[in-house]
């Protein structure tokens, strides 16, 4: 299985890939504030490739439970200077965490070369557009609700099915833009309207998304769910949970972990992949 872009070819079949994350915002959930000015955004991102980082996903708006839209033109003033300045710098591609097409086309125009889109083509209809004229890879993501009341009591009659379905339908927006196959992503949507026990009956099935045939992302890093499990640790407490979280999704599946420890969580991957796969 390979994803193709922008002359890049990433080959599943070899190892799981690391995509690092980069929040330039305020107020994520983890890292809010550590990255917001330029500068140090740019150091964190060439530190993560340094790191073993695959791809850098930014993003300018938070999407932690309950949080609120910021206006398009702040968000782009807070990513595309960063991607700018990395866009000549770093050997490994640019994701840009939006669900706005105006971002994402001022990222593309910038420099990067993913689409990392929580609504999975849903909340802004011209994004499947702005990602087939500009030739980006796309992360189709199930979510229930919109981060503002995603976390308000999120139920469903049959999980996996129903985000099976939202998957397909994702799919069949990006195919009627343009989008070749070969430069999609699922994302099952770990914290995006679940509960605990979703997110874990997700990580525990997650081979049953396998038959979409495409690189399978997951982001469970130091998310609520872990620290309901582990008696209500804080995110800075949740690095263990986290690399168990990512180590049995890459044995069931995975193909792509997003987190924000690149160093400690390439060695996780590393060590999955060996045990899995019988490789490196």
């Amino acid at each position: 299985m390979k994803l193709v872009f922008k002359n890049r070819a990433f080959d599943f079949s070899e190892r799981t890939f690391v995509m690092g994350i980069l929040n330039i915002t305020p107020d994520s959930f983890y890292d809010g504030g550590r990255f917001f000015d330029t500068a140090g955004a740019v150091e964190q991102a060439l530190r993560m490739q340094d790191e073993g980082a695959d791809i850098i996903d930014i993003g300018g708006e938070s999407t932690r439970p309950g949080a609120a839209k910021i206006p398009v033109n702040e968000e782009i003033r807070r990513v595309v200077p960063v991607i700018e300045s990395l866009s000549g710098k770093l050997k490994i591609p640019i994701s840009v965490d939006t669900c706005k097409s105006r971002v994402a086309e001022a990222a593309l125009s910038a420099g990067a070369s993913i689409i990392n889109d929580i609504s999975g083509l849903r909340f802004d209809p011209e994004m499947a557009g702005v990602a087939a004229a500009g030739k980006a890879a796309v992360v189709i993501m199930h979510i229930r609700g919109t981060p503002a009341d995603m976390q308000k009591n999120p139920s469903y009659k049959a999980l996996i099915p129903e985000i099976t379905d939202y998957l397909h339908q994702g799919i069949a927006i990006a195919r009627q833009a343009g989008i070749p196959d070969d430069m999609m992503i699922i994302d099952p949507g770990i914290g995006f309207g679940k509960t605990v026990e979703h997110n874990l009956e997700i990580i525990r099935r997650l081979n049953e998304f396998t038959g979409f045939e495409k690189p399978i992302l997951i982001g469970p890093s130091r998310k609520s769910f872990i620290g309901g499990i582990l008696g209500g640790l804080p995110a800075a407490e949740r690095l263990e949970g986290t690399a168990a979280a990512v180590a049995i999704g890459i044995f069931n599946g995975a193909n792509i972990i997003r987190v924000h420890d690149v160093k400690e969580m390439l060695m996780v991957a590393r060590t999955a992949d060996r045990i899995k796969r019988g490789f490196l």
